[in-house]
């Protein structure tokens, strides 16, 4: 049986912290899915099918290893996604305390409907601080985003901010 882990997220945009966590889980597991959810809360900036490329094009990029796909869950809980795909982890990036006080009871509940743990991946010093809704804010206001996306995010956020 595979071990196989997802990293979901709304991804909007994903930024090299992302990809950091995604590679280093890649690592760890056989196969990772980088799983790009809807979130009703939050009003993306792309598009789902939209996040998914700009995934593609960034892992493209960064040279990333053939264990890691990309897939969308567009409605439903999580854990059943996770349980249809035989998932044995869900992976969490973290950056604060904060992050962990947020996804900590997310990932208590998790587990108690499907078993599934969640793992939890500290970000990178240099990725601390860097957030989508960040990015987003910087590109937005004409600011350079390129230490902290890939090439292809940082074409797409111009054509946004414009």
């Amino acid at each position: 049986m595979t071990q196989l882990a997802i990293y979901p997220g709304s991804f909007d945009p994903i930024t090299l912290g992302h990809l950091s966590v995604l590679q280093r889980a890649a690592k760890v597991f056989e196969s990772v899915e980088l799983l790009i959810v809807h979130n009703p809360s939050k009003k993306p900036t792309f598009s789902l099918a939209q996040r998914v490329e700009l995934a593609k094009a960034s892992l493209a990029e960064v040279g990333a290893p053939s264990n890691i796909k990309v897939s969308t869950l567009e409605s439903g809980l999580l854990v059943e996604h996770a349980q249809s795909l035989g998932a044995k982890a869900i992976i969490k990036g973290f950056r604060t305390a904060s992050d962990i006080e947020y996804e900590l009871p997310m990932s208590q509940v998790n587990r108690d409907l499907s078993g599934i743990e969640t793992v939890f991946l500290a970000a990178e010093a240099g990725f601390g601080f860097v957030s989508s809704s960040l990015v987003r804010e910087v590109a937005s206001l004409g600011g350079d985003v390129s230490k902290y996306v890939t090439e292809a995010v940082a074409k797409a956020l111009q054509g946004v901010s414009k």
